[in-house]
């Protein structure tokens, strides 16, 4: 499955950011370093190698490269990290919620507009002329992003990182956008200021635009709960899952930013035509962006419930599960949308769907079994052979004439052993039947949100109850490793 099914976490987990902070244990180091010379030889430039928040979490990045290329090669970074990692007697995780309790992974995919001439299109400009073409630029992705959030939450979602979205260490599943205070105050000045339309074309000193100052490269990265931020010359999408391929959210952003400037082409030459000026035309429209795709754009804490309640008085999507947040791919504004721009046709576009859909639900179907079968053929038995164990301790002690006190602490460990083996195997069994009756299902939609609503339900519980019983089960007798043996091990 990629991921834990069971498993209760260790005394110590992330709390002490120890990991965090401290140096690369030297197996994980020669390890990277393999890796990355393995890279290399690939041609793909690897830049940075530290620890991450939870234990045995580590991170890589790659040097940024054309989008095309850097997909391709975060691919073959995925593969190769696995074929290393097996030279060091490692095992890569790279599901998006491996161990419940700490940290999961995702990707931070970071994008800007670069010309043929490398020309970065979301560097703010020193003059006010350049500066305008940023503002052109960058206010146009705000405003393609506020267009086609349910399309871009679509195109990161997963059975795997449905585990992450919105769980206080990942964006949440509203997708919203960070801009760092002083390009919000920018855009909220622009938005309230009057247009001069007697301006001249060569005005270098055209007050109309705010002097964006080089000092938001340092303020634009703080917010760490944002899906969308702006970090100085590119933006970047933080909700992509770690076994993603990429190259889906990024289809997606290029295709709704290429289609908005599109529009917001054929709506400065209509001003051109009625007599404004090029700049003023620029920044007529410009302004009316910014205000129409203001809900967007947000600078607290994604993790809140205050957010939540908030995005939703926007208009703002909350979709929390995958299989309702890949309609959004067949919805008449995308298919409009692949069509216009021939990246995908309707018939393409119903493919990958229903493609996706059954990626779900037969993830879940899996794991389903799993538990099933695990529990069935290990827990169980584990916990009612202990069980026995103490049943006889319990009547040695009796038959040794000793009093009800004596035996009160088997007693009462034989009766919560038997209310956490009773909870787990009604709870298996009625997800085992609900699986049976999904299976039946034969639209993929309606089996997929069956699998996210019936049968992951029971998920939960079964797996609280056996973590209960883990931590009473004799650790020589329990049958599975425990997080403090698979997470600390170095």
């Amino acid at each position: 499955t990629g991921r834990t099914l069971f498993g209760h976490m260790s005394a110590k987990g992330q709390q002490l950011e120890d990991h965090y902070f401290g140096s690369i244990p030297e197996r994980v180091f020669a390890y990277m370093v393999d890796f990355e010379n393995e890279a290399l030889k690939l041609g793909i430039p690897l830049k940075t190698r530290h620890n991450e928040v939870a234990p045995s979490q580590f991170e890589c990045a790659p040097i940024y490269e054309e989008i095309n290329l850097a997909i391709d090669h975060n691919q073959l970074l995925m593969d190769l990290m696995e074929k290393v990692a097996r030279r060091h007697n490692f095992k890569v995780l790279l599901h998006e919620k491996p161990y419940a309790g700490i940290n999961g992974s995702g990707k931070h995919n970071n994008w800007s507009l670069i010309t043929d001439t490398g020309k970065n299109l979301l560097a703010p400009g020193k003059t006010p002329k350049n500066n305008l073409m940023f503002l052109a630029f960058f206010v146009n992705t705000i405003k393609a992003v506020h267009e086609h959030a349910d399309l871009l939450r679509a195109s990161i979602t997963s059975v795997s990182n449905d585990h992450r979205l919105g769980a206080n260490e990942a964006p949440p599943a509203i997708i919203s956008i960070f801009l760092g205070q002083q390009l919000d105050e920018i855009l909220e000045e622009i938005e309230h200021s009057r247009i001069s339309k007697k301006i001249k074309e060569d005005n270098g000193l055209w007050l109309g635009i705010p002097k964006i100052p080089q000092i938001i490269l340092d303020n634009t990265d703080r917010n760490r709960t944002s899906p969308f931020a702006f970090t100085g010359n590119k933006f970047e999408l933080r909700a992509v899952g770690s076994t993603a391929n990429s190259s889906a959210p990024m289809t997606v952003l290029n295709a709704i930013v290429a289609d908005q400037l599109v529009k917001f082409k054929v709506e400065v030459d209509k001003l051109i035509k009625k007599g404004d000026k090029k700049d003023v035309a620029l920044l007529t429209v410009i302004k009316k962006y910014i205000k129409e795709s203001k809900a967007i754009r947000f600078e607290g804490n994604g993790y809140s419930q205050e957010w939540a309640d908030e995005a939703a008085t926007r208009g703002l999507s909350n979709i929390k599960t995958t299989p309702k947040a890949l309609d959004a791919y067949v919805s008449e504004k995308s298919t409009e949308l692949f069509t216009k721009t021939n990246i995908f046709s309707k018939r393409e576009l119903h493919a990958r769907h229903e493609i996706l859909l059954e990626s779900f639900f037969r993830k879940l179907q899996i794991e389903a079994r799993v538990m099933g079968d695990v529990t069935n053929s290990q827990i169980l038995p584990a916990a009612i052979a202990y069980q026995n164990i103490l049943i006889e301790n319990a009547k040695g002690l009796k038959e040794l004439g000793l009093s009800k006190e004596a035996i009160a602490t088997p007693m009462a460990i034989i009766e919560t052993l038997s209310k956490h083996i009773g909870i787990v195997k009604t709870n298996i069994d009625a997800m085992l039947e609900e699986r049976k009756k999904t299976n039946t299902i034969e639209d993929s939609r309606d089996k997929a949100i069956s699998y996210d609503e019936n049968v992951k339900v029971y998920f939960d519980t079964i797996r609280y109850h056996v973590d209960k019983l883990e931590q009473i089960v004799d650790d020589s007798v329990w049958p599975l490793p425990k997080f403090r043996e698979l997470l600390f091990l170095k």
